[in-house]
């Protein structure tokens, strides 16, 4: 009987060391497996944590101020229409007033139109100048500014009209004043009672007949005898 042969000791050597290689690959590739997991989590994580802090914080932003601002604003705006509307305000009470005033002015000169006068202006009074429907007078003029021409009388005074007294003297004195002719330049009509026993009127004409005029005088105590009024007249005729 033949004698079984034994496996050669290189064989079965072999063998197992062939078993024990795969194993360590396998168990390599499985710690390799989960070195890459776990890299795969932790770099996951540091990731979510980077993002995380780049992330900016949401920020509230109060309107409170914003409101404030606002209200300040619409307040400042108010105040500077308010402003406005007063000012306009304040210039048509001015514009009012203003037309009010020429107003009353036009319808002083219509009336004094309709009256047939005419108004003028000298230092320290107005002129005053009115048509008449007497034949005799061509017009009347009475002008604020005449004074009294002064007296040298004194004590109570009693108009008289005696030519060659001061009384009379100053009488023609204020008919010089009022016509503007000298005394040289005129002839005296007739000086006579004014309608009381201080009013005088006195009527005169100059030299070469184109002047004619009949002058009302008031006396005022310690100053003298005062023009309040002349008719420039056509004719003298008639005026005395």
């Amino acid at each position: 009987m033949a004698e079984e042969k034994k496996p050669y000791p290189s064989r079965v050597h072999k063998k197992n060391r062939s078993t024990s290689n795969t194993m360590l690959n396998v168990m390599i590739g499985l710690v390799f497996s989960l070195i890459l997991i776990v890299g795969a989590f932790i770099f996951l994580g540091q990731t979510d944590s980077r993002d995380n802090a780049l992330e900016p914080e949401s920020v509230e932003v109060s309107t409170d101020t914003n409101d404030e601002a606002s209200e300040e604003d619409s307040s400042e705006q108010q105040q500077d229409e308010n402003a406005d509307e007063l000012a306009e305000q304040e210039a048509d009470s001015d514009n009012t007033e203003e037309e009010a005033a020429e107003d009353q002015e036009n319808a002083e000169a219509e009336e004094a139109e309709d009256k047939g006068e005419e108004e003028g202006t000298v230092t320290g009074g107005t002129i005053t100048r009115q048509e008449s429907n007497d034949p005799v007078v061509k017009e009347t003029v009475i002008n604020t500014s005449w004074e009294p021409i002064g007296t040298k009388q004194s004590g109570e005074h009693v108009s008289v009209y005696d030519t060659g007294s001061i009384d009379w003297k100053e009488k023609v004195d204020a008919i010089t004043y009022a016509t503007g002719l000298a005394e040289s330049d005129m002839y005296i009509m007739h000086i006579g009672n004014g309608g009381g026993p201080q009013k005088s009127i006195g009527t005169v004409q100059s030299k070469d007949m184109s002047q004619k005029y009949r002058v009302h005088m008031e006396w005022v105590e310690n100053e003298g005898w005062k023009p309040v009024k002349m008719d420039i007249l056509n004719t003298v005729e008639g005026a005395y």
